[in-house]
């Protein structure tokens, strides 16, 4: 059958376009001003949509909180760095001074094991292999002698300096004179006092007497113990939110010892013996000197951000020490 012939000066019939026939999904056509045709996107997607209004809220939800300057303050005062640094000087410095005022407890309570196991929230197995590798012989009382503990006591001192050049960092204030040593002496004492409360508590309270106790203590001692530190130049005020955060990190500190930590050490005295325990303690001290410099830093970041509604004014200017 032949093919019909088109007659000179007729045009094929042009296809009708229209929906699905050359029109990308997501777009339509419409009739433009001059009588042409024009595409016009009806919008995408309704998941991708969704997914893209999720970001833009996500995104307007940080900068809003001004999590970024956060980030940024921890990387600027080097946080992970000064946790380790942290945990070296607590163990080289603080833990023998520790040992030796445990062991001349009149009650005689475990030792600085037992301060120890308390803090890390340790029990049962992990707690006595705790006590059996760390407890020293109470008669490392009667070999040491005055002026071994006074020597134990300056090295200590290093410690405390270590922690108020952290929050003066923290605060942006210039270092404290050489003559504030014995604010780091005093403020080494009050900790002393401190975790010695927490360790005799252990077996006096229980349950929401102690928990109680712990919290109010905690707060008080870091709220105060930045002021002190830091020479009464910040507002006691100011220093609220990271007394409360550095609380609050610590609880959290001590539920993940408790899962984490408590089989660890156990696995390690198997496999590692001595030394497996002694890193699984400095691990826990580094997260104890993340949360207390973080504490601190998060509670500056709070004021600084979100600190306008009750605050007025920045810090005040550093006063004469006294």
């Amino acid at each position: 059958m032949s093919r019909p012939l088109r007659k000179p000066g007729a045009l094929w019939p042009r296809p009708r376009r229209g929906r699905g026939h050359g029109v990308p999904s997501g777009s339509r056509t419409a009739r433009g001003g001059s009588g042409g045709r024009v595409r016009v996107r009806t919008g995408e997607p309704t998941k991708e949509r969704t997914v893209r209004r999720h970001l833009r809220a996500f995104r307007h939800g940080w900068e809003w909180l001004g999590a970024d300057t956060l980030l940024r303050r921890g990387r600027d005062l080097e946080l992970m760095h000064r946790a380790m640094g942290f945990a070296t000087l607590a163990l080289v410095t603080l833990a023998p001074l520790f040992i030796v005022i445990a062991a001349a407890d009149p009650l005689g309570r475990g030792g600085f094991a037992a301060w120890l196991a308390d803090g890390m929230g340790l029990s049962g197995r992990s707690s006595r292999v705790l006590t059996e590798i760390i407890s020293p012989s109470r008669k490392v009382v009667g070999t040491t002698s005055v002026w071994g503990v006074v020597a134990l006591a300056a090295f200590g001192i290093p410690f405390g300096g270590s922690v108020q050049n952290g929050f003066e960092r923290i605060w942006n204030l210039p270092p404290g004179p050489w003559h504030r040593i014995w604010r780091q002496a005093t403020w080494l004492c009050v900790l002393t006092a401190f975790l010695y409360q927490e360790a005799q508590t252990r077996g006096a309270l229980h349950g929401p007497e102690r928990i109680t106790l712990s919290l109010v203590t905690g707060v008080l001692f870091f709220w105060w113990g930045q002021r002190f530190l830091l020479g009464g130049q910040v507002r006691w005020w100011h220093l609220l939110p990271g007394a409360i955060a550095t609380m609050a990190g610590l609880i959290g500190l001590r539920g993940f010892s408790y899962f984490v930590f408590t089989p660890l050490i156990v696995d390690n005295a198997i496999s590692y013996g001595t030394v497996g325990v002694v890193l699984v303690v400095e691990s826990w001290l580094i997260g104890v000197g993340f949360v207390i410099y973080g504490g601190a830093l998060f509670g500056r970041w709070l004021l600084d951000h979100h600190g306008h509604r009750w605050t007025t004014g920045d810090t005040p200017a550093p006063p004469a020490d006294s």
